[in-house]
């Protein structure tokens, strides 16, 4: 079995750029967006890191640069174990990443998912469309900025708007999810204390 200590020296001698990442659970490397796929090769054709797990990402929020960070999680089915890479996109505003789906087509999924959900282009991908969201939303779901309850927004298809005589409106969210702010009583953080309820009186902006 490779040890924290041996996978770091490996990819470390290689790739002098890819960096130590804390980490509780495994080895785990911060790497530049441009050295991503070499280092995924070189822990799957010399490392045995054979099964790609996920491909995600985390925002940090628009107060901060960079914004974005992707992750990859690796895993062995020789060694049974796991390794993360993580790399920042350089672009806070137009967030792009290569894509690993050369290496491993169930990449594929996994970055159409990261796109969807917080708009992060993955280069050289072969489909890139959403895949949970209809391909005209506008938002990224999954970024610091969108609203627990969601945003209201027109459907894609006339047919449906017709029908239902509306779009998509933002979800009440009665009983959660909802956070206390630090020192605020539990009771005016839930939703019905804020109007975000079934029966609230005033509109979402």
């Amino acid at each position: 079995m490779t040890t924290d200590v041996e996978i770091t020296t490996a990819v470390s001698q290689q790739f002098p750029s890819a960096k130590p990442r804390a980490s509780l659970d495994c080895p785990a490397f911060d790497v530049p967006a441009g050295d991503v796929i070499a280092v995924l090769e070189l822990l799957r054709d010399k490392q045995a890191y054979d099964f790609l797990m996920d491909v995600t990402a985390i925002d940090w929020s628009a107060e901060k640069s960079p914004r974005f960070t992707v992750v990859w999680h690796l895993y062995s089915s020789t060694k049974h174990t796991y390794v993360r890479l993580a790399a920042d996109c350089t672009s806070d505003s137009e967030p792009a990443m290569p894509t690993a789906s050369g290496l491993w087509s169930g990449a594929d999924w996994h970055e159409r998912e990261t796109y969807d959900m917080l708009g992060i282009k993955f280069t050289g991908h072969p489909d890139l469309r959403r895949i949970l969201m209809w391909d005209a939303y506008p938002y990224f779901p999954l970024r610091k900025d969108f609203p627990l309850a969601g945003l209201p927004t027109e459907l894609s298809d006339a047919d449906i708007t017709e029908e239902i005589k509306t779009g998509v409106i933002s979800a009440p969210m009665v009983g959660g999810p909802f956070v206390a702010t630090p020192g605020e009583p539990m009771s005016e953080a839930e939703p019905r204390a804020k109007d975000e309820a079934w029966s609230e009186q005033r509109p979402k902006g």
